[in-house]
């Protein structure tokens, strides 16, 4: 691919866009691993095992990463196109990728292979980041990056047993991917700007397992996601027309009442929000499920 093509207009549509809006993203980067080097930035579940990175584990990856790129010929007229799941190295390959004054560009990860390849032709990635051996085949064109390649050598992330998590602890939870419309922009900028934890699920299939395990006190989630839980709690819930559910409805009626709190501290608790105090939303939103509006009163 020549310069001279990137230099056209690129005219970006849905399924993908452009990571844009983040001017001091790296600035926060560097803040957070002088400020509170040792403390946790990402957690991540991998093969049933939580790792972390720290503050300043994160900057130094992400400086990693841009050597590892700049090796690659990427430079500021690249363009690195990312698809998948929200996890560090998709993050960390993000931040490097602006480092080195590159575009960023997402698209959205549940195309089919003929959407996919229709879309590639159209965004004309100089380099890509896809995971799973599956993506990978349909992104051969593409320029596919391997990760540890770019790395290079260095420590594992600290394998970090539950119990050392400190109670105190502030973190973010995430369960989405690129199919998320601007998700990316949110999830950096809300990690970036409040030097809070961000932690990540092994797969959406197992994320109500494991955000049970690390009970986050704010949740980064779509408006589709969101419903999703909300969805969790009513299946959870006994049938509509049985007296336990009647029970429940009028509990949840009844602020003074405390089969109430008993209720809704189950749920919580099922659901690995018992430590819940932020739920991001956009300005503009839908009318939320009962038991999420019940939540952010509790959290207000």
């Amino acid at each position: 691919m020549s310069v001279h093509a990137l230099k056209r207009p690129l005219v970006l549509e849905w399924p993908a866009e452009r990571l844009d809006n983040l001017p001091n993203a790296l600035e926060q980067l560097h803040h957070w691993a002088q400020i509170t080097p040792l403390r946790t930035a990402l957690r991540h579940k991998r093969q049933g095992q939580w790792y972390a990175w720290r503050w300043i584990d994160t900057l130094r990856d992400v400086e990693r990463l841009a050597d590892g790129l700049r090796q690659q010929g990427f430079n500021e007229q690249s363009r690195l196109a990312l698809s998948g799941a929200y996890e560090p190295n998709l993050l960390l390959l993000a931040l490097a990728a602006q480092s080195v004054g590159g575009q960023v560009l997402t698209l959205a990860d549940d195309l089919d292979a003929e959407a996919l390849q229709q879309q590639l032709w159209r965004i004309r990635p100089t380099h890509s980041y896809v995971q799973g051996r599956q993506q990978v085949r349909h992104w051969q064109a593409a320029n596919v990056l391997d990760f540890n390649q770019l790395l290079g050598p260095a420590d594992p992330a600290q394998h970090v047993q539950r119990w050392w998590q400190p109670r105190d602890e502030t973190l973010f939870w995430s369960e989405e991917g690129t199919h998320w419309q601007g998700g990316l922009a949110v999830v950096l900028a809300q990690w970036l700007s409040s030097g809070h934890g961000l932690a990540f699920p092994e797969s959406q299939a197992s994320s109500r397992r494991d955000r049970t395990e690390v009970a986050p006190t704010g949740l980064l989630l779509s408006s589709p996601r969101l419903q999703h839980v909300a969805d969790d709690i009513e299946s959870r819930l006994a049938p509509h027309g049985t007296w336990r559910r009647r029970l429940c409805d009028w509990a949840i009626a009844h602020p003074q009442s405390g089969l109430r709190r008993l209720l809704k501290n189950r749920v919580r608790k099922l659901l690995g929000f018992q430590r819940l105090a932020y739920i991001w939303q956009p300005l503009k939103s839908t009318d939320e499920p009962t038991w999420l509006a019940e939540f952010k009163r509790d959290i207000a």
